[in-house]
């Protein structure tokens, strides 16, 4: 034995309870995209022509980057890395990105700001069909 008391069951409950919210909190805050470049430092094939049509808007999650086509064939990319804090925005609402962190929203179509706390717009990429498929290029 120590000579310490132990400690009362509700000094350890208490402990056992705030932990984890305490840790999902501080997970929940910090950029989850820490180190994550805003734009690709390359050329990135996204997919098909045909997998955005006119009027449409699709994720590419995996390459963190959104297209979208306006009705006149027009195609635009945005990086999805949030301009707030870096986190990765992997949720399209129609054609409104949200991001996980701190529930900054993005327009798909523009990068506009939609709500902050963000108040930068999302970083464009330069989209290019080549060979049929999307890339989106990265602009300097």
């Amino acid at each position: 034995m120590s000579g310490r008391p132990a400690p009362s069951r509700r000094t350890v409950l208490r402990s056992a309870a705030l932990t984890p919210v305490a840790g999902l909190g501080l997970a929940a805050c910090s950029p989850g995209g820490r180190g994550v470049s805003a734009q690709p430092t390359a050329p990135v094939e996204l997919g098909a022509d045909s997998e955005v049509g006119k009027g449409e808007t699709k994720l590419y999650g995996d390459q963190r980057v959104v297209v979208s086509r306006a009705e006149d064939g027009t195609l635009r990319a945005f990086s999805t890395i949030c301009t707030h804090q870096a986190c990765v925005i992997k949720k399209l609402d129609g054609t409104k990105l949200v991001c996980p962190c701190h529930g900054s929203e993005f327009d798909a179509r523009t990068g506009e700001v939609l709500r902050s706390p963000a108040s930068v717009e999302l970083v464009e990429l330069t989209a290019e069909v080549e060979q049929g498929r999307i890339v989106a290029v990265p602009r300097t």
